[in-house]
């Protein structure tokens, strides 16, 4: 069966068996030194093995300071170049595709004595930070390259930039959380500076023709936070800059805003595509490929978001959780919706250094 989600597809200079794209999460399965154990190879190598068309591995520290959980997977070294390799490997023995995700945590690093944002401030989670100063933002900028290069070493097909949820480069580009008087705060140009100061420094060390992505909020639904309007303007930079592909997702992990990046309750059909109005303004004026997440659970859905060209790829996070198969099953005809019911019952195994999977799969 071809449809329009099933179809191959490219972005950049990677070829896509498909346009399903497995969304970057925590999978709190890496080593104390963040490298990928055998058990998070398998999650990885699994999804590609099901004929998902992309996979995004979950944020990848690219510096100490910036490791954001425990059992993080990281980037940070040259040492964890062969375990980042066989995760590669894996992925590409089952004809998929793989790009690694680059992260710093900002001021929602795990380590809070060293944590370091956009502004001296203190969330209302009680994390607090110091305002990076021009030698920080210049190591934050080459530790991002640097770990975009041991992505390349190591046979990734490509790199993700993560600019979402709250974390550094998010952080940056909202001024919830920066309240910066220089060259790097005020206008969204200023606030936008270190996320292409960060693309620039990673595409002239990884070359011009290797995929690289970003990912980046539709909207903090913060009060005074980072805006679909600012959103289509970023997009716009980073089109200009020459970045491949945008994921697009919405919200913070840690901040109490309208809407949280991980929401809860099953999602009925109609509101499928939690930002698909974005999506619609981002097509408006921006042309390289986007990849919508969010709340997507139907392969009809998915199809109407193509065919109506309000998205390009379909990034799928928590029901691939769930249902590793889940394409595979699309692929064979079971168009059924996705299992998953949004009730992230799936960190309950994270936090308790499980692994991750869906304990309702197993109750039944």
């Amino acid at each position: 069966m071809i449809t329009m989600l099933l179809e191959s597809a490219t972005i950049g200079k990677l070829k896509l068996r498909n346009r399903t794209v497995r969304s970057a999460t925590w999978e709190g399965m890496a080593d104390d030194n963040g490298a990928p154990t055998a058990a998070l190879n398998r999650v990885m190598t699994n999804l590609a093995a099901k004929d998902v068309g992309l996979v995004i591995t979950g944020h990848c520290y690219v510096s100490a300071e910036g490791k954001a959980g425990p059992r993080q997977i990281g980037a940070y070294d040259d040492a964890l170049i062969p375990a980042l390799s066989s995760m590669a490997k894996g992925v590409h023995e089952e004809g998929g595709a793989i790009v690694l995700q680059l992260a710093h945590g900002g001021v929602n690093a795990l380590a809070s004595s060293t944590a370091i944002g956009p502004s001296e401030l203190t969330t209302a989670a009680g994390k607090s930070c110091r305002a990076m100063d021009g030698e920080d933002l210049l190591k934050a900028a080459a530790s991002f390259a640097a770990a975009a290069l041991r992505a390349k070493k190591a046979g990734f097909d490509g790199v993700q930039i993560h600019a979402a949820h709250g974390y550094l480069l998010s952080e940056f580009l909202s001024p919830y959380y920066n309240r910066r008087t220089d060259q790097y705060g005020g206008s969204i140009d200023n606030r936008a500076r270190l996320l292409l100061e960060t693309y620039q420094a990673v595409r002239d060390t990884v070359g011009a023709e290797y995929p690289v992505l970003v990912k980046l909020n539709s909207e903090d639904f913060l009060e005074g936070g980072f805006s679909v309007q600012e959103m289509v303007a970023v997009s716009r930079m980073l089109q200009a800059a020459g970045v491949d592909a945008i994921e697009l997702s919405g919200g913070t992990i840690y901040e109490p805003g309208r809407y949280g990046a991980i929401r809860t309750g099953k999602v009925p059909p109609e509101e499928e595509g939690f930002y698909r109005a974005a999506a619609k303004a981002y097509k408006e004026e921006v042309t390289i490929p986007l990849i919508l997440v969010g709340g997507i659970r139907s392969f009809d859905i998915a199809e109407k978001l193509l065919a109506a060209g309000e998205a390009d790829f379909i990034s799928l996070c928590r029901p691939l959780i769930r249902e590793p198969g889940l394409v595979k099953r699309w692929l064979g005809g079971d168009l059924a919706p996705a299992r998953c019911v949004s009730c992230n019952s799936c960190f309950a195994p994270l936090i308790a250094n499980k692994g991750i999977y869906c304990p309702l799969d197993r109750d039944e």
